[in-house]
């Protein structure tokens, strides 16, 4: 049976889109556009997911153009730190990483459950590790382990506390001359002088208390200069990520046009046959011979879509997606009378509203002498457990105990020894911090709590619960440092737990801390390949989806550092393959 038959997945508007669809197969006017091109493959979203299917489709001996919204190509994805979650995939392997297909698929299904279908799950299991080595062979790119970043649940059966992650290598964005101009910028820049890999950031918020995180942040420097020694453009994560795969496509010679948004699907008669586009503000159609892949991201800047599907309070400030992820995709989908899946989740994790832009809070919340408490002044959740997880217990708890917004609390000595986002220990934080509210400090416990609109003595006997804990070693309340995960962002220089240190060094702060995401986890219901249902289970003709447009095969949870590209890119290869195949 279909997932979209099995769970709540199947939501409100759904039965409106297949009476919409029966009203009118195609778009009107749409056959009096003029026609922009023809191919064999329409490819919506320059993307993860979007590039890696084209690609594909391009070495499968398919014709392939990629239309994109956005000035730039890369997504979401060239924003982030581009983790990579594929269990058994050729590079861990390489790497002596104990992986094996059983281990991946017992700790998926332990992970997931009933959120996706199993054979999907499958799909993604089977088709992850040959994805990999696809790009590999098909494009510049190369690929490391993350090593020591555990999955999220590693004590599940078949987990790794240290990983099956990988990400990038460096590469050289000399590679895509003018086009490298280009590239969606990053979320947050690697800092000057600095070549960076994502699971090197652990380290580099150590680099003043730790031997390793020194020798690490010495070694990001000399990367550098050896890059730019030679010549190089050097370029890692998120941006290596769409950089490399764009050069695949340039290689492969797939057109990319950019500044194109969809505006509809093209269906003549019972098939999906191409895309009507807006092409630098000019209509036109884009027709399809043998199918139409849509990996066009998700909703996260859609306000009237979160209001529509998710908890509140929500709105669009608080994601870090790209700005153009504002569901077309997925809403052409629905005019074709898609069923629709996860449409209520994120990929979640707490966030500081700054005002420049949100900050997705990562190691933060983790560090020993930090704490979240709700708006009673009490802690509601270990801080270090999975990005995710944190946010699903803030909504499911904030309508009997707000704690939307919630406050993370920290000392000096914390902001002494830690780098926060991108300031450097002991030095001050920007007055716009403060001036937005995002920021509060004050010299005591209880001054601090009545900035925060905290009960005083709430805050003070919690921060003192707390530090007998740090004492002790053992979180009584929240288990804090019971998972090898928790472990990942925290100072191994601390005892007898590297997650637990206490708040007495004053000034105190408080950050605000409000349900963040990297993107909507919820879209088109697909099948194990990848292939676009209606409600009753039934195949859209000619439509495919893969990454945010489609409904997350991690279903409500999170595996592993990299769960949404790793299973967008591979969901994109399956789609490709499975209309060269059809």
């Amino acid at each position: 049976m279909p997932e979209s038959l099995s769970r709540r997945t199947v939501l409100r508007g759904t039965g409106l889109a297949v009476a919409t669809t029966l009203l009118s197969r195609f778009p009107a006017g749409a056959s009096a556009l003029p026609v922009l091109g023809e191919y064999d493959v329409v490819v919506v979203g320059a993307g993860a997911a979007g590039m890696t299917a084209a690609l594909t489709a391009a070495r499968r001996g398919l014709s392939c153009v990629v239309v994109e919204k956005a000035p730039t190509f890369g997504g979401s994805a060239a924003r982030s730190g581009a983790g990579i979650w594929i269990p058994n995939n050729p590079v861990v392997l390489a790497a002596g990483v104990p992986d094996t297909y059983a281990k991946g698929a017992q700790y998926l299904a332990a992970v997931v459950g009933d959120g996706s279908s199993p054979v999907r799950q499958k799909a993604f299991l089977d088709n992850g590790p040959q994805m990999i080595a696809f790009v590999m062979a098909n494009s510049p790119l190369r690929f490391r382990w993350m090593e020591g970043y555990s999955d999220y649940y590693p004590e599940l059966p078949g987990g790794l506390p240290d990983g099956r992650s990988i990400e990038p290598d460096m590469f050289d964005g000399n590679l895509l001359g003018a086009e490298l101009a280009n590239l969606n910028p990053p979320y947050l820049p690697v800092p000057a002088g600095l070549v960076v890999f994502s699971a090197e950031y652990k380290w580099l918020n150590l680099a003043t208390v730790n031997g390793k995180g020194f020798a690490v942040s010495a070694g990001c420097v000399g990367r550098y200069l050896s890059a730019t020694a030679a010549g190089q453009k050097p370029l890692t994560m998120g941006q290596a990520l769409a950089a490399g795969l764009r050069a695949g496509l340039m290689g492969a010679n797939v057109p990319v046009w950019l500044n194109t948004a969809l505006t509809d699907l093209n269906v003549e008669g019972d098939r999906v046959t191409g895309v009507v586009v807006s092409s630098n503000g000019v209509p036109g159609l884009v027709r399809a011979r043998r199918g139409v892949i849509v990996g066009s991201g998700g909703f996260e800047h859609n306000a009237a879509m979160r209001h529509q599907y998710q908890q509140q309070p929500i709105g669009t400030a608080w994601t870090v997606g790209a700005k153009e992820n504002t569901g077309d995709g997925i809403q052409a989908g629905i005019r074709v009378g898609a069923a629709l899946g996860l449409m209520e989740d994120s990929w979640w994790g707490p966030a500081i509203p700054l005002p420049d832009e949100p900050y997705f809070c990562l190691s933060e919340r983790t560090l020993p002498g930090s704490l979240i408490v709700n708006q009673a002044g009490s802690r509601f959740v270990n801080e270090a457990a999975p990005y995710s997880d944190v946010v699903h217990v803030m909504y499911n708890r904030n309508p009997a105990a707000p704690d939307i917004p919630a406050w993370l609390i920290t000392d000096q000595n914390y902001r002494n020894r830690y780098l926060f986002r991108d300031v450097l220990p002991a030095l001050p934080f920007p007055d716009a911090w403060y001036q937005s509210g995002a920021v509060l400090n004050a010299w005591t416990i209880e001054d601090l709590a009545a900035k925060a609109g905290l009960p005083p003595a709430a805050l003070r006997a919690t921060v003192d619960r707390f530090n007998g804990f740090a004492f002790s070693g053992a979180d009584s309340d929240f288990s804090r440092g019971r998972s090898a995960y928790d472990h990942y962002f925290t100072d191994p220089g601390v005892f007898p737990n590297s997650c637990l240190a206490p708040l007495w060094e004053a000034p105190f702060y408080a950050f605000k801390i409000v349900p963040g995401d990297l993107g909507t986890k919820g879209g088109m219901l697909t099948d194990e390949r990848a292939r676009v249902l209606r409600a009753d289970g039934s195949v859209i003709k000619g439509l495919w989806a893969a990454g945010n447009a489609s409904a997350a095969v991690m279903g409500h949870s999170y595996a592993g550092a990299g769960s949404t590209i790793g299973p967008a890119m591979t969901f994109g290869y399956v789609a490709a393959n499975d209309i060269a195949t059809s």
